[in-house]
């Protein structure tokens, strides 16, 4: 189960124009976005590792994001 609710997952699909979502497509773009989120997180981390901070900045996750 996704920490990313269906709903939130059913709004951006709306929201990128959808007019009509699933229930299962809901459940599975979150769990989508909740893997995606987590790899992003873990190398904003490691950027901030790198960097000598235990602190995650913006800057990080705009890194993690582009690579």
């Amino acid at each position: 189960m996704s920490n990313i609710p269906s709903a939130a997952a059913d709004r951006l699909l709306r929201n990128a124009g959808a007019d009509r979502v699933s229930t299962k497509a809901a459940t599975l773009f979150s769990e989508i976005l909740e893997g995606m989120a987590e790899e992003v997180a873990k190398s904003a981390v490691t950027f901030a590792e790198h960097a000598g901070r235990n602190t995650v900045k913006a800057k990080d996750i705009r890194l993690a994001k582009n690579i």
